[in-house]
């Protein structure tokens, strides 16, 4: 079994030349005449076809004039910025990054679903689809914004309306969940913790958002100078939420904001045990002794690391 590629502006001579340099067909003059008796020479049709072994010519043809394609497999996630959509959509089919851009900017600027540049990342949810080859960039956008509805459907929308948030600002939400803790199990905790924040009006001074206002992605740690960046995305200096998400939330992250752990955490700290899993406080001196514990061991270990480096 062979994929055969066919591209939108194939002439007949240049997919003979195709079929016959890459050995699809090895008697090509019957099959050329057999594709001219079809009327195939005047209907080619683009697309990824899956060529079966030992097929016949007409068999073959069959296949290609009806455009029975094979489909491709489109699958996302770990995307940071709109800006990366494009060539990561793009990187198994026919279009360009380019159109894929120039199709998306179209449907910001005209949608009516409250998509803009900021949060037009939350309508990607990141899954694995299946595309025909030759889909136009209004076609990718439009299957995008159907699976879209397809994930929010009303019970999801029923639980964000009980938030008192709109889907948009529950992707917005739980990319930050996402970017707080790679542990899937303390998800739904620290989408808790936020709610507290949020329902309570009290800022939600999440780091994530501090290392997205600031643009280099490369921050370890976060410091005080970060905390006066004059940014939307700055949630020490702006309450509320950000205008958009900080990455493309995966569909856990957004059902643990849906599905959120009811606590009375306002404050949480890296454990001290540096498992990746946090220490949480309903009060602000609890958290500063969970920070103090955490910042003994980490002079620990720095100090234990520096004299296996003199030895």
């Amino acid at each position: 079994d062979k994929v055969l590629i066919i591209e939108s502006d194939e002439t007949f001579k240049s997919l003979q030349d195709k079929l016959y340099d890459l050995n699809y067909v090895q008697d090509l003059v019957s099959f050329s005449f057999l594709a001219k008796l079809m009327d195939y020479d005047t209907q080619i049709k683009p697309g990824r076809y899956l060529i079966k072994a030992n097929s016949a010519n007409l068999e073959v043809l069959r296949m290609l004039r009806a455009g029975l394609q094979q489909p491709v497999n489109l699958t996302f996630n770990n995307i940071r910025l709109k800006e990366e959509l494009a060539d990561r959509l793009t990187r198994n089919i026919e279009l360009t990054p380019e159109g894929f851009n120039q199709a998306l900017k179209h449907y910001i600027n005209t949608n009516k679903d409250g998509f803009n540049d900021n949060n037009i990342i939350s309508m990607f949810i990141p899954n694995t689809y299946q595309v025909y080859y030759d889909i136009s960039g209004e076609e990718l956008v439009e299957r995008m914004h159907s699976e879209y509805e397809k994930f929010w459907n009303s019970e999801r929308r029923q639980k964000a309306k009980n938030l008192g948030l709109t889907p948009l600002e529950v992707s917005t939400l739980a990319s930050i969940v996402q970017a707080e803790s790679i542990k899937k199990d303390e998800s739904a905790k620290i989408a808790g913790l936020y709610i507290n924040r949020l329902q309570n009006g009290i800022a939600l001074q999440a780091d994530p958002t501090l290392v997205f206002a600031s643009g280099d992605f490369t921050i370890k740690r976060v410091l005080n100078v970060h905390k006066d960046i004059d940014s939307p995305y700055n949630t020490y200096k702006y309450p509320g939420l950000p205008p958009g998400p900080i990455n493309m939330p995966f569909i856990h992250s957004i059902d643990a904001v849906l599905n959120y752990e009811d606590h009375d955490y306002l404050y949480m700290c890296a454990r001290e045990d540096f498992s990746g899993y946090h220490n949480f406080a309903s009060n602000y001196n609890e958290h500063l002794r969970n920070a103090a514990r955490y910042q003994r061991q980490l002079t620990i270990e720095q100090r234990k690391a520096r004299m296996n480096n003199s030895n």
